[in-house]
């Protein structure tokens, strides 16, 4: 799947999920809407849940463009399996980051419908697209290496060393 094609999904998702969530809570929940104190109380963990995935994203990008890449490659690819530092914790440690980008943006709109309805959908879907197509996609590009890699190392790991790792 091309790159352009995958921020225009991320694109759609995140605008589209804020302009649903506020829709759906001016239809459906019109007393949180406008509530300051529900705002607040998710503004911080919104925050704190976004500066969270940002340094997964940039912690996975830096290590994947320092040792994924053999030779002369456009932005954002690889061709090399990585499978040093977080990526010896987890195959999919960026995605586990940017999985939680809804919800942060969620949390920070103080979007009930987006947080409790639209974010976990999105993130199911998210799961679904990894191990639908980003998974088949490595076996092609990695083969045998991959496969064995996969039954090595868990998609994710939550456990608290490995996400310390993935925050460093």
């Amino acid at each position: 799947m091309n790159n352009i094609f995958r921020m225009f999904i991320w694109v759609i998702m995140l605008v589209g999920g804020a302009a649903l969530g506020l829709r759906m809570d001016a239809l459906y929940f019109p007393g949180l809407l406008g509530n300051i104190w529900f705002h607040l109380l998710t503004f911080v963990p919104g925050a704190l849940l976004l500066w969270a995935v940002l340094r997964a994203s940039r912690n996975t990008g830096r290590l994947l463009a320092r040792e994924g890449r053999e030779g002369d490659l456009p932005r954002m690819q690889t061709n090399k399996l990585v499978t040093t530092g977080i990526y010896a914790c987890m195959r999919h440690p960026m995605h586990l980051g940017l999985m939680f980008f809804p919800l942060s943006l969620a949390l920070l709109t103080g979007s009930f419908s987006f947080i409790f309805i639209i974010a976990p959908l999105e993130m199911l879907f998210m799961l679904i697209m990894i191990r639908l197509v980003e998974e088949p996609e490595a076996i092609r590009k990695f083969g045998t290496a991959y496969r064995e890699y996969m039954k090595k190392v868990p998609m994710f790991d939550l456990r608290w060393k490995c996400l310390k790792q993935l925050l460093k």
